[in-house]
């Protein structure tokens, strides 16, 4: 007997990218969203589907909300928590001083508990699924991945691969060390429940040739296993990059030249792309995850939305915490917003809810399973509060369409925005009263 729910309140998701089709939403005011064994199994205005339900089917009410999808975030850095918020430098000069701390991450008791306080604030902040880099030991992605799986999440992880470059006070590992500790971590985490490996070179800088050859090993050995890495994210680390490479005519000629770019990497922060850069992207249907909190603070420049567009380029938002100062999605599409302004192009609440749902679960090729509310998909969702604080409250009560209230939360929401959390249709995060 199939246990289900059901939940009431006004509705929104995607239906397709807004970039191609400005009207591929659904945004329903009084809606009914019902949740059989973990997975959605009918959803639409009350007044359709009330009637379709047995009579002892128990409604939660969520007034004065919104249910949406979960957020994706696909770049973010779980050995940050201690170094989030360290003053002044750009990335190079800020490596230094925030990774010697990751090596704490080595002992599994602090990692454990590190993970439980990490992944609370992905929930606490509507996140449901995310892209997570762990530390150079094996030991920090085997406890995030405990603790993820606990909660039944539908996460990615992966031990950093660096062999070279890295500040003193951190332990570098040999190619072979990371194949064998990434076997390892595949092997016991990859497909159980709702998680996926992700082999993690740090970025080309920290990485030998033979360590790139390593992951391309691995993504051979374990086809639906993902790669995610950094790329052009500040020029001084791009000169770097090409110095250690010379033979390489940009830094995406680095990793596509170990025949690292596919439908299954994802690429972080992406500032400096040239033109030829997004038609490779394009062509080998890589994924690029721009990550607008981190690249304002560290002053990395501005991602170009209407290259991505232009080029139909698969892409998603990030938060890059700890560079980014947030776990917080709806910061993250604030910030989105505001470095497209910069360039003149208009990024719609549509096309930033979108990179933040559906797009981050097609950049993950999981759209089958998550990302929207059509019937079958597994219930990770969100209630977003419309009245979250005061000013929040007030100013919605002055916006009528979808698009207006959608961009009020996205311009004023964060995790006060998050009234609960649900994971496979059980709630796993619940806003104090």
């Amino acid at each position: 007997m199939a246990s289900i729910t059901a939940h009431r309140g006004s509705l929104f998701h995607l239906l397709d990218d807004p970039r191609k089709d400005s009207e591929a939403y659904e945004f329903i005011d009084d809606a009914l969203l019902v949740i059989a064994d973990g997975r959605i199994q009918s959803m639409g205005p009350y007044s359709q589907i009330k009637p379709t339900l047995a009579a002892d089917i128990n409604i939660e009410e969520h007034p004065d909300a919104i249910l949406c999808p979960g957020f994706f975030d696909l770049h973010i850095h779980f050995p940050q928590l201690t170094t989030t918020a360290v003053y002044g430098e750009q990335l190079l000069g800020w490596l230094n001083t925030i990774i010697p701390q990751e090596e704490v991450y080595k002992d599994q008791s602090h990692a454990s508990q590190c993970a439980e306080l990490f992944l609370g604030e992905l929930l606490r902040n509507g996140t449901t699924t995310a892209a997570v880099y762990g530390s150079w030991a094996k030991e920090s992605v085997n406890a995030l991945f405990e603790k993820a799986a606990d909660l039944n999440l539908r996460l990615g992880a992966g031990k950093v691969m660096a062999d070279r470059n890295m500040p003193e006070g951190i332990s570098l590992t040999s190619p072979e060390q990371d194949y064998d500790d990434s076997k390892e971590l595949i092997e016991r985490w990859h497909g159980h429940k709702r998680l996926s490996y992700i082999t993690t070179p740090r970025f080309a800088i920290s990485c030998t040739p033979d360590d790139l050859r390593v992951c391309r090993r691995l993504l051979d050995e374990h086809p639906d296993s993902y790669l995610q890495t950094h790329l052009s994210e500040n020029p001084r680390e791009i000169e770097f990059t090409l110095e250690l490479f010379p033979e390489c005519k940009s830094y995406l000629d680095v990793y596509d030249s170990y025949g690292l770019l596919g439908p299954r990497t994802l690429f972080g922060h992406c500032i400096h792309l040239e033109d030829s850069d997004f038609q490779r992207v394009s062509e080998t249907g890589s994924v690029l995850c721009p990550n607008p909190p981190s690249n304002f603070f560290l002053g990395s420049g501005l991602f170009k939305f209407q290259a991505a567009k232009e080029h139909g380029v698969r892409m998603a938002l990030g938060t890059d915490f700890g560079a980014g100062n947030t776990f917080s999605m709806l910061n993250s599409m604030e910030n989105g917003y505001k470095m497209a302004q910069l360039q003149g192009y208009s990024l719609s609440p549509f096309e930033a809810f979108y990179h933040s749902t559906l797009g981050g679960a097609r950049a993950l090729s999981m759209d089958q399973q998550v990302g929207n509310f059509l019937p079958g998909k597994e219930a990770d969702f969100i209630v977003l509060d419309k009245t979250a604080t005061p000013f929040i409250e007030w100013r919605l009560q002055h916006a009528s369409t979808p698009s207006e209230i959608l961009f009020v939360l996205m311009m004023l929401g964060d995790d006060r925005a998050i009234r609960a959390t649900y994971v496979a249709g059980q709630q796993v995060h619940c806003k104090a009263a």
